[in-house]
């Protein structure tokens, strides 16, 4: 497959009280934005464990975006920066599996901001066209991240 060929496979964690309503404001504006990010809805970024991260990544995900709600605005109190601390954290682990840190992304998007959401997509997909398919091996991944 040439780069020029290349869709890449995305995996988005959103908040479902910002980010998500955001993709939703996108949605029912009819913003266009690429088809390659599947999103997970969770309560909350704070609660993403690093596991969740590399998991995609094991699975054949190449590029991983992570969107919170604004500092100041996060429902469960200061969860957000906690989401942020961790964004440093796993973005050191990656490099340890020879991941580039631009195919991990963190972002805050709030429940209006459709078009920052349909923005944020289409730039990360970019991205993620120019570094190509993540060229790790699983089975690396598998033998360095306990079960």
């Amino acid at each position: 497959m040439s780069k020029a060929s290349f869709e890449p496979r995305i995996i988005g964690f959103l908040c479902n009280w910002c980010s998500y309503a955001g993709a939703d404001k996108a949605g029912n504006n009819q913003m266009i934005y690429p088809a390659n990010v599947t999103t997970i809805r969770v309560m909350c970024t704070g609660r993403i464990d690093s596991q969740f991260i590399l998991h995609a990544f094991e699975k054949g995900a190449d590029g991983v975006v992570v969107l919170a709600c604004h500092p100041g605005d996060c429902h469960y109190k200061e969860q957000n920066y906690r989401a942020l601390q961790r964004q440093r954290l796993i973005l050191k682990l990656l490099k340890q599996f020879g991941i580039e840190g631009e195919r991990c992304r963190f972002d805050f998007v709030s429940a209006a901001e459709g078009e920052k959401f349909a923005q944020v997509m289409s730039d990360f997909v970019e991205t993620i066209k120019k570094l190509g398919p993540a060229g790790y091996a699983v089975a690396e991944m598998e033998e360095g991240v306990p079960a």
